[in-house]
């Protein structure tokens, strides 16, 4: 009884500490903005727990986790308290208190990133560190003049650069409200609303299973943003209906995986990327959001191509009649989806309010919804349920985020007061002779390498940092940079040796994953061709100024992309398959002659 008692109690606790994280955010869009060194370092206190304490494994993990939440916790509301006076210190420590207090704030920002992702991003925060504290002893162009540690960590830990910069502003500001909207949608019918306007629309087609997959991932992931969380909630569902229905299980797999991964591509949330390109760019959210929805598009047709192609060699059958929802299911859910998403494009586009407050007004309407379930009735143990998993989700999802975004401030930061962000451009410039091509491919390398082993927005961050200047020297605009390489930094989802979408999904099914990779890469090849597509045709990124123009680059790329996968997929054999694929890349690279 003391057991359960103690567990009531535990659960009670964190569903209290994790409806304060959702109600302090929603609260700073409603009540007014606070000073960046309160509100940012309170984002961090309510964070540490739930990365530190809530996923602990173990009694020591859970011992040590409590301890340095403790003292993380109590270190950020120090900065948040004396934050007017440490505003007139300029990033200057100035006693051995303060020099403790910048160095558990950075100890604790790499523990909460290795506990919430894993090793790599830590340990290039920590490189980078190191580098910041010691480069002046490295020789030649890659060493620095050096910068006094109290001043280097200072201007790190107690000004409004390093982790309390502007990354983390949009990890307060935006990217948690856009998380705790996508908690209470998945909260609801909205998941089942997805599936179903899927399977009406598809189900009956040839491949349709796999259709069906394709538009719901779409559609989930445009709210997840995470393809782990895609193949996991979709996947549930799409890969025993492709696997009843005969589907190879190397495709069915495939086919949840490539589409789970078009979830950071895909407007509104894009993983949290689409808000840190804002930051980055200074190029407004809903201009983001434009120049993003054709090549998002393009990328899931190309999967639609790759499974009709795939069509002609299988037998790959429809869902049954019996096995479709009726249409009375597919309106009534739907609209749980369609309201918020509703609500949030008019306050959006029609109110002109900032995203983060449209985001606000659509979580408000996505609670109301939680009140009713699909057959419009209303249950006081289902509404409680619901709620809980919101919150709790909400808040597990904004804790990841921001240990990651706070990481990864850590790195941009040790950039900019080294000068080695200039001097890795410089590089960059230097081993592509100053042409455009070879940067894109030694940035795209670079892209893949890094997104093997960090999150994609943390991958992003860090690559557009070094070799954003670079391109946009060579006469990229900024958008079309940023967008190159955030693509670039998601290739790993779906790439071997790292290929999280794609282990998650082969183990669903229980094939082998290097199968599953080969499949993927085959079916996901808009992946590689679309962001070099964009460069390409720059026009397709311009939607908003100019549609047609828009709308023929796109038309252009589809066309390359079908001949593409049907060359990849559809032709069995040599020489049908490279004349199909040389004159699919001929089309989409044809934009540069015209």
């Amino acid at each position: 009884m003391t057991k359960l008692f103690d567990g009531r109690l535990q659960s009670a606790l964190w569903l209290l500490l994790a409806t304060c994280l959702v109600g302090y955010h929603l609260m700073l869009v409603f009540s007014g903005l606070l000073p960046n060194l309160v509100s940012r370092p309170l984002h961090m206190a309510f964070i540490l727990p739930f990365v530190l304490v809530f996923g602990a494994k173990s009694r020591a993990s859970l011992l040590s986790g409590g301890i340095l939440a403790a003292l993380g916790v109590a270190a950020a509301i120090w900065i948040a308290v004396n934050s007017d006076s440490l505003g007139d210190q300029y990033g200057f420590l100035e006693s051995d208190f303060q020099t403790l207090v910048a160095t558990v704030l950075l100890g604790v920002t790499l523990e909460a990133a290795r506990r919430a992702i894993g090793w790599p991003l830590p340990i290039v925060a920590g490189l980078a560190l190191l580098y910041g504290l010691y480069g002046q002893y490295i020789p030649g162009q890659f060493g620095h003049s050096g910068t006094p540690t109290a001043s280097f960590l200072g201007t790190l830990t107690i000004a409004e650069g390093g982790i309390w910069g502007s990354l983390t502003g949009v990890s307060v500001s935006v990217v948690a409200i856009f998380v705790i909207f996508g908690a209470v949608l998945n909260a609801g019918e909205a998941g089942q609303g997805f599936m179903n306007v899927a399977a009406a629309a598809a189900g009956r087609l040839k491949g349709g299973a796999a259709k069906v997959s394709v538009i719901s991932s779409a559609l989930f992931g445009s709210i997840s943003g995470s393809a782990s969380a895609n193949v996991a909630s979709t996947g549930a569902v799409t890969l025993p209906a492709m696997t009843n229905l005969g589907y190879p299980k190397r495709l069915a797999a495939a086919v949840e995986a490539v589409a789970s991964s078009g979830g950071q591509i895909m407007p509104p949330l894009m993983g949290a990327g689409a808000f840190v390109m804002v930051e980055l760019t200074g190029v407004p959210y809903t201009s983001i959001m434009a120049a993003a929805a054709l090549p998002a598009f393009l990328y899931f047709l190309a999967v639609w191509f790759g499974i009709n192609a795939y069509a002609g060699r299988f037998d790959l059958k429809g869902v049954a009649l019996e096995d479709r929802p009726a249409r009375r299911d597919v309106i009534i859910t739907s609209l749980f989806f369609l309201v918020p998403f509703s609500a949030l494009l008019w306050a959006m586009f029609v109110a002109k309010y900032t995203p983060e407050y449209a985001a606000a007004l659509a979580i408000l309407v996505g609670a109301l919804l939680l009140l009713i379930n699909g057959n419009l009735q209303s249950r006081r143990g289902q509404i409680i349920e619901r709620f809980t998993s919101a919150v709790m989700n909400a808040a597990k999802q904004v804790s990841m985020i921001a240990s990651i975004i706070l990481c990864a401030s850590i790195i941009i930061g040790v950039l900019s007061i080294t000068g080695l962000g200039v001097k890795l451009t410089s590089l960059i410039l230097e081993g592509s002779g100053g042409l455009l091509w070879p940067s894109l491919l030694l940035t795209a390398l670079a892209c893949l390498l890094l997104g093997m082993e960090v999150p994609t927005t943390a991958a992003y961050v860090i690559c557009v940092s070094v070799a954003g200047p670079a391109l946009m020297k060579l006469g990229l605009e900024p958008l079309q940079a940023h967008l190159f390489v955030f693509w670039f930094a998601l290739l790993s989802t779906i790439t071997p040796p790292v290929c999280g979408a794609v282990f998650i999904a082969a183990g669903m099914v229980g094939e082998n994953w290097l199968k599953v990779a080969l499949t993927a890469m085959a079916l996901g090849v808009g992946l590689y061709i679309i962001p070099l597509g964009m460069i390409a045709n720059p026009d397709i990124l311009r939607l908003a100024q100019d549609p047609f123009a828009a709308l023929v680059a796109m038309l252009r790329i589809a066309a390359g992309l079908m001949l593409i996968s049907y060359g990849l997929i559809g032709a069995q054999r040599v020489l049908p398959t490279i004349l199909m694929v040389g004159a699919g890349l001929a089309i989409v690279f044809s934009g540069l002659l015209f």
